[in-house]
């Protein structure tokens, strides 16, 4: 058409997981089958009661008017949380729009992005938006933190941790080195730290540039609410509401928030189930012959057992080939049974499954369904 920027009119955009429409659910609903939907890491738990209360107790007025811009009752709230003063926290519209602000205050053709791969695919489309360059440094097979991340002398670094799609996580001593180390902003984006034993809040009180990303989708069940957060040095928070969006936080969103992330039992509660489940997950799937490293979120990241492990012979091409065709089929066998996991077809995860955690219920479904699939 020619009306884009070049980069837009080349680029392939962020293909977000199925969400399924609702003619499906009727379908299912009609023919008295579930659906069991497990790729896109919603919380399988409902948020706190503590939420719907708060969204009801919203005035008219409230809605007549423009929301605080900058959401002061949930900084006040999430900076209890996090041992910060309210200046160290900005409101965003759900994770994804920090990682926006990001790239557009840090980066451009001359001021390069870095973080290590396979990660969260949204990044490489941020920076093709932006127009800058992504220095992709690979991870080893163990997901360990690449020593060449620390020497791309990037403007921006991300590293996503706990990672996604693996699970997996990376130590906060490793990352405060990686911080000294750099010249440009680390950004720690935790969207999945709610499952895991450590968070890195502590750097942003050791370094200046340091930025983490947080997120209500996962561990606070708000994924449909879209709302996130930073923690920062006011410095950089200054400098990043530079580049936010007017009102970039609605009322019933800031509202729900708040009451989500300050109703810590009902929080802490639901974690330990997702973890309970995720421990069960897991030990079913190796015991069907899956290989999947330990997670520390709330998926797990599974690479199917494949018709030569038992020979011990898995290192031929065609091995490869064949656990990345059975990987895909599974899927495919999923999706005709209504059960939803996450796959893509990408060098070097094209042979693995991304499973996010559900209830017992819907977990015992699954793995059923594997059971038959695998054993054909």
């Amino acid at each position: 058409m020619g009306y884009f920027r070049d980069n837009i009119e080349q680029m392939k955009g962020y293909e977000p997981g199925f969400q399924p429409p609702a003619d499906l659910l009727r379908k299912c609903e009609t023919a008295g089958a579930g659906l069991v939907k497990l790729n896109t890491n919603e919380n399988p738990y409902p948020p706190t009661p503590a939420v719907l209360k708060a969204i009801s107790e919203i005035k008219t007025e409230q809605l007549r008017r423009y929301p605080d811009p900058m959401g002061n009752v949930f900084r006040e709230a999430a900076a209890k949380i996090n041992g910060v003063e309210p200046d160290w926290i900005m409101v965003c519209n759900g994770g994804d729009e920090l990682l926006s602000m990001a790239f557009t205050a840090f980066c451009d053709k001359k001021r390069p992005v870095a973080y290590p791969v396979p990660t969260y695919s949204l990044y490489p489309v941020l920076a093709q938006i932006q127009g800058c360059k992504a220095l992709e440094v690979p991870f080893d097979e163990e997901f360990n933190l690449p020593s060449k991340l620390a020497r791309t002398k990037a403007a921006l670094t991300i590293v996503c941790n706990p990672n996604a799609p693996s699970g997996t996580v990376i130590e906060t001593e490793e990352l405060a080195e990686l911080a000294a180390e750099i010249k440009g902003v680390l950004l720690i984006d935790e969207a999945y730290v709610d499952f895991a034993e450590q968070n890195c809040t502590e750097l942003v009180k050791q370094f200046d540039n340091v930025i983490i990303l947080r997120s209500l989708s996962k561990g606070y069940s708000l994924a449909g609410l879209r709302f996130g957060y930073a923690i920062a040095k006011p410095g950089l928070i200054e400098g990043l509401l530079k580049v936010k969006d007017s009102y970039n936080a609605d009322t019933i969103a800031i509202t729900a928030a708040t009451a989500a992330i300050s109703d810590q039992d009902y929080f802490k509660q639901t974690i330990e189930k997702v973890k309970a489940e995720r421990k069960r997950l897991s030990e079913q799937l190796r015991a069907m012959g899956f290989t999947l490293p330990d997670s520390s979120s709330n998926f797990v990241f599974a690479e199917p057992p494949s018709a030569t492990r038992s020979t011990g012979s898995t290192s031929s091409p065609q091995a490869c080939s064949g656990r990345a065709s059975r990987a895909k089929s599974i899927f495919d066998k999923l999706v005709q049974r209504n059960i939803y996991v996450r796959y893509w077809d990408l060098p070097g995860i094209e042979n693995k499954l991304r499973i996010s955690v559900g209830t017992k219920e819907q977990n015992d479904t699954l793995l059923s369904a594997l059971k038959e699939i695998v054993s054909a």
